[in-house]
């Protein structure tokens, strides 16, 4: 079980979809903690032109004005002029009314709450592997108790059969036998189809295609015939809100993230101060040049902006639908242990109940079967003792499954590793 899990944690396309969303958001978070950096902007460029004004500005750039250049006519019918060079430009943010601090928490925020997400996908992956893995089980077991009614009913045919050759029952006898053998053929087939399609679905969870082979966590016969699980639950009781749930910490950490989205959108309405350094270079050859060099400190204010207190109503709105989801989230979590408890506690019941029905129809069936041989009851009455046996065989079978998946969904209500599993 536990190495059913683990590969499914480690080789399912859904879940490394998952991881790969987590990576996404932590790449996503890197890049919000480096708005605080600065940026640096490089170019390049090679201009051509006649075009007066950038034509004196060219050779101003590149210190080459004499005062030829002022002569009107040069000015306003210079020849065409080429050059080449670059600049290179540092700008560093020194104050943006907070956005960027809040936007690096909320990245932040967003990439542990994804985290926080794919730990609950992988519970919850767990718990289906859990729910197919003993389903397979089941059906495996249900295949088994349909050969042994096979055998059974193979006997009761030879038995009757040399009965009526020898004039002491009926033809009749013999034939309801057959009729209940082709039934029994019949769910057979249904059980084995069972059995290959629980094996495709535990594949599915684990990622392997179809399961092979025998599993390490079967469900077992005691000495007494009766089925056990190979791990007796735990008291329901013990599970409580532990705050472990990956999506109640997740709708927390994006609660937090959309309080410093509000608080970015609020900043985006205050003054920014920014820094910016810069050099440049133009030429007109590699030794007729002009260097430059500049340095400024601006402010910038949108004092009116719809959009962006369009969008700052907005952020307020996401940050009180976070919180509510939250406490929603919770409420959920709250609800789901209380229907999760009393799964077990019914589970339980139908289990014990199912081991009583399934000895009593055992005991019946002896008896009847004995009075049969002996000439004192009708076949049909073993036929229906037979057919009780089988319905209790599927109720322990299916109060057993019951149980084991009604724990798994207890201790992934309450947050607790399934199967004691960890990643």
């Amino acid at each position: 079980m536990a190495d059913s899990i683990r590969k499914a944690w480690r080789d399912q396309a859904g879940l490394r979809a998952g991881q790969a969303m987590v990576e996404a958001r932590q790449a996503e978070a890197e890049g919000y903690r480096d708005l605080r950096l600065p940026s640096l902007t490089l170019q390049a460029q090679g201009v051509r032109t006649n075009e007066p004004m950038m034509a004196f500005g060219i050779k101003l750039n590149q210190a080459r004005i004499g005062m030829a250049d002022f002569n009107p006519d040069s000015l306003n019918h210079p020849d065409a002029i080429g050059a080449y060079g670059g600049s290179a430009v540092l700008q560093q943010p020194l104050y943006t009314g907070g956005r960027i601090t809040s936007a690096r928490r909320a990245g932040d925020f967003m990439a542990q709450a994804e985290v926080a997400s794919q730990a609950r996908r992988k519970q919850e992956t767990a718990q289906a592997v859990v729910e197919a893995y003993f389903g397979t089980q089941v059906a495996e077991q249900a295949l088994r108790w349909v050969e042994d009614s096979r055998t059974w009913i193979q006997g009761m045919e030879d038995f009757v059969g040399a009965r009526v050759k020898q004039g002491l029952m009926l033809e009749s006898e013999l034939q309801r036998l057959k009729a209940f053998h082709a039934q029994i053929d019949a769910q057979k087939a249904e059980v084995t189809k069972q059995v290959h399609s629980a094996r495709s679905g535990l594949g599915l969870l684990t990622g392997t295609g179809p399961v092979e082979g025998p599993l390490a966590t079967p469900l077992i016969l005691d000495f007494e015939g009766r089925i056990r699980p190979l791990k007796e639950p735990t008291d329901p009781e013990a599970g409580l809100p532990s705050g472990r749930r990956g999506d109640l910490l997740a709708a927390d950490l994006q609660a937090k993230a959309a309080t410093e989205g509000a608080k970015a959108a609020k900043g985006s309405l205050l003054p920014e101060v920014g820094l910016e350094l810069g050099a440049g270079t133009l030429h007109h050859s590699w030794s007729e040049k002009g260097n430059w060099t500049w340095a400024g400190v601006g402010v910038k204010w949108k004092v009116f902006s719809a959009p962006d207190q369009a969008k700052a109503r907005a952020a307020r709105a996401q940050e009180r639908a976070a919180r509510e989801m939250r406490d929603f989230k919770q409420q959920q979590a709250e609800h789901e242990i209380r229907v999760a408890r009393e799964g077990v506690l019914a589970a339980r019941a139908r289990y014990a109940a199912a081991k009583e029905s399934l000895a009593a129809a055992e005991e019946s069936k002896r008896l009847r079967e004995a009075r049969h041989k002996e000439g004192l009851a009708p076949l049909i009455e073993v036929l229906d003792a037979e057919a009780a046996v089988q319905g209790a065989r599927t109720l322990i079978l299916q109060s057993l499954f019951d149980l084991r998946v009604s724990r798994a969904s207890l201790d992934l209500a309450t947050g607790t590793p399934i199967e004691g599993v960890k990643p």
